[in-house]
């Protein structure tokens, strides 16, 4: 694996947790069919294919908000199942017609690929940052 770095790291604060998010279908029956939350699938969806990403087309983003081949393969399968189901229930569709159509298993499944495999690849890099002297948060100074 190589692990390409990241340009924008602050993107990729937004990436992993809308991931994760997709991964969870208890976060989406609690979280985003609650009225009085920010999130819900639209805002997901913002995330990874208009503002920090583009999970149809994920390619443009390795190095940028993605760090391995890997990353870029699993968003492209994400991508695929999701606007699979979109084309289905319909762009406009409530987030609990995605929830419950055919094809949501399949986003989740991908989704809980991509995150395991993004969480793992964070940790690592912050492994080999403090391996390599880095402390966070940096010691005060005697």
């Amino acid at each position: 694996m190589v692990d390409h770095g990241i340009e924008l790291p602050q993107y990729r604060l937004h990436i992993v947790p809308a991931v994760v998010a997709l991964a969870s279908p208890s976060w989406q029956r609690e979280v985003w069919l609650d009225p009085t939350t920010f999130e819900n699938l639209d805002y997901v969806v913002h995330v990874l294919f208009d503002d920090f990403c583009d999970a149809s087309a994920p390619e443009p983003w390795l190095g940028k908000s993605l760090r391995t081949d890997e990353e870029v393969a699993l968003m492209a399968d994400l991508g695929a199942a999701y606007v699979e189901v979109q084309e289905f229930v319909g762009a406009t569709a409530a987030d609990e017609a995605y929830m419950e159509s055919a094809g949501w298993p399949a986003v989740l499944a991908a989704a809980a690929r991509l995150a395991q495999v993004m969480v793992t690849n964070d940790l690592t890099a912050l492994g080999a940052l403090h391996a390599a002297g880095h402390r966070w948060p940096v010691p005060a100074k005697t």
